[in-house]
């Protein structure tokens, strides 16, 4: 598993969205990205961040931040995940593993005595240059978007 840390350049991507669109870290130059990868679409506690994310999403925006969810779910689950909450933000179909690959997210994890391969919840905060500025690991689902912009006001 890679480990990226503060100070580095962003991995840049090409992932698709919801909508098929073909999204890359180098459509966002000068802006502030927070990319945040999470398990799986429709779980409590993606849906919770999610919609934390929503609920603030205007002061975000405020203050310049481009939001990109991600995780290995298709288009056409995160799409119903959008209509469902009303996200105003693009989730990115990660299906062949690779961008969680470039980011160290996808790798070994543990619950209930089961041992398994999957998504760790973490979010990569990026300044306009494209350097990462902040890694968020294990974020409060249900306090997330105050925890962006804490890293912002640094």
């Amino acid at each position: 598993m890679k480990h990226l840390k503060v100070g580095d350049q962003a991995p840049d991507f090409s992932v698709k969205d919801q909508s098929g669109n073909e999204i890359k870290l180098s459509d966002y130059a000068g802006k502030r990205v927070v990319i945040y990868f999470y398990p799986k679409d429709n779980t409590p506690g993606c849906t919770a961040q999610a919609c934390n994310i929503r609920d603030n999403y205007s002061d975000l925006e405020k203050e310049g931040i481009v939001i990109l969810g991600v995780s290995a779910d298709s288009e056409a689950s995160h799409q119903k995940f959008i209509d469902k909450f009303d996200l105003p933000f693009a989730l990115l179909a990660d299906v062949d593993k690779k961008m969680l690959n470039d980011y160290g997210v996808w790798g070994e994890k543990k619950f209930m005595g089961r041992v398994y391969d999957g998504i760790h919840r973490t979010t990569f905060i990026i300044d306009e240059s494209h350097v990462i500025v902040g890694i968020i690991e294990k974020p409060k689902t249900k306090d997330h978007s105050r925890e962006i912009l804490e890293v912002y006001a640094k």
